[in-house]
């Protein structure tokens, strides 16, 4: 089977624009003019609650497949920083696999979602335990064929880190794919806050700030940061939340915790995919060319395709999509 690849992306202009598919894939806009099929995961989606341990509840929904007799599997899906379970690239992608026979599942992280009543404690990229117990939970309460994962930007980010730990922890992961995930977090906030146009930056600040005052109004008697805190720039806010709330000692530590540059995937037991653009804008794609990685890791860097955009055309419909969906359907025997 021959599966699609990065470099088969060719986009028309103006689509040929990393700013332009990245300030398009999450907009207002492509939420419009995408076609109803692409919301097909939300039919019959049942909101659960899953274990993340330790009495960390995370929310999610479950969409089971309807095309035919055997599901092929189940597919979880990861959304990136500040997005959730209802963000349009998961829905899109969901209701692609949907179709293609896969029940579905979508799991937000902590805080994400309208979830910051669940738990105290803030939501830091650190938090991998409580992801990973999570999808154990998820593989034993329904249970399937196989198990597939896939994660966008962040999301794509803790799907590898997930799928490193998976054989430790007897989770049964077939294959694991992350597009435009953050790999060296320090590269990350630096080229946000010094390369990328300045809306990239206020506009993950917007969202943030939202959260953070969400998360105060769940829980008022907690103070999670001061109003001085919230008015400084992407590094100085989450230095300041990174002292208050986690056992780190520095900023650099913190970023360090969550990276997966250098050798840091050099021991992934099971297969996996690493799909991003040259054309970034948000990751910088230095970051994956000094990637080493073992021989059951892909790598395929794009020529085009932005920060998880990948559209195809006005229609807004993504080419991940089908890449995603070639990839796990590849699976089956």
């Amino acid at each position: 089977m021959t599966l699609p690849q990065g470099r088969d992306f060719r986009p028309a202009w103006p689509l040929n624009s990393g700013h332009i598919q990245t300030m398009l894939s999450s907009s207002s806009v492509r939420r419009m003019l995408l076609p109803r099929h692409a919301y097909k995961v939300l039919e019959g989606a049942e909101p659960v609650m899953v274990d993340g341990g330790d009495g960390v509840r995370l929310t999610g929904a479950y969409t089971a497949q309807k095309t035919q007799a055997t599901s092929c599997g189940l597919a979880v899906l990861f959304h990136g920083w500040e997005g959730s379970v209802d963000s349009t690239y998961v829905l899109q992608t969901g209701s692609r696999l949907l179709d293609d026979g896969w029940d579905i599942f979508r799991l937000n992280f902590r805080d994400h979602g309208e979830s910051h009543g669940l738990n105290e404690a803030l939501f830091h990229s650190c938090r991998l335990d409580e992801v990973v117990h999570a999808l154990g939970d998820i593989a034993r309460r329904w249970a399937a064929p196989r198990m597939v994962l896939a994660g966008f930007s962040l999301g794509g980010n803790f799907a590898l880190r997930a799928a490193m730990q998976a054989p430790v922890k007897n989770i049964p992961l077939d294959y694991a794919l992350a597009v435009c995930p953050i790999i060296d977090p320090s590269e990350g906030l630096f080229s946000l806050e010094e390369s990328a146009p300045w809306f990239y930056q206020a506009y993950f600040m917007n969202k943030w700030r939202r959260s953070l005052r969400a998360k105060q109004a769940a829980f008022p008697h907690s103070e999670y940061f001061e109003l001085q805190e919230l008015k400084q720039n992407l590094r100085g806010l989450t230095e300041a939340l990174v002292l208050r709330h986690t056992d780190f000692d520095s900023l650099q530590a913190y970023l360090d915790g969550y990276s997966v540059a250098g050798r840091a995937l050099a021991a992934m037991q099971i297969p996996a995919t690493i799909l991003t653009a040259r054309d970034d804008p948000v990751i910088p794609v230095d970051a994956f060319e000094k990637l080493e990685l073992p021989h059951n890791v892909e790598l395929d860097i794009a020529p085009y395709g932005g920060h998880c955009g990948f559209i195809r055309g006005w229609d807004m419909t993504s080419y991940c999509d089908d890449y995603i969906a070639a990839r796990f359907n590849a699976l089956i025997g």
